[in-house]
């Protein structure tokens, strides 16, 4: 069992950055490769970025390539979303999910443990 806690939501102008935080619980984080979605009112949920559990390796949506970069620390059993450049189109709760997959999965059932969600909200 994994849990997953984000923190470093919040409001923000156009342009601006914010770093999210997902906290897992447990001595096995390195053994999971890691994601971030977002979900905006009235929409699915959609992937934005993973990293792989052995190597850390990426992946980005399109939409995000060039102003996110998402990180791991094993040893502080954390996962980081750097958001820099935000847009009013970023806008949505944003997601951490643990999935045992290998490789960057992008589809939220390949994932096997979630948190409880952050806001990020871009102002214009």
């Amino acid at each position: 069992q994994v849990q997953l806690i984000e923190s470093g939501g919040g409001l923000v102008q156009a342009g601006g950055s914010l770093r999210l935080s997902c906290a897992a619980s447990g001595r096995t984080f390195s053994s999971y490769g890691m994601g971030w979605f977002r979900q905006a009112p009235g929409k699915e949920r959609e992937f934005v970025a993973a990293i792989s559990k052995r190597f850390g390796t990426t992946y980005y949506t399109d939409s995000v390539k060039g102003r996110f970069t998402i990180s791991r620390d094993n040893a502080k059993n954390t996962v980081y979303l750097q958001m820099n450049s935000l847009k009013p189109e970023d806008t949505a709760v944003y997601y951490c999910a643990a999935t045992g997959y290998s490789g960057l999965p992008q589809r939220p059932p390949q994932y096997d443990y979630w948190g409880q969600g952050t806001q990020v909200t871009v102002s214009s």
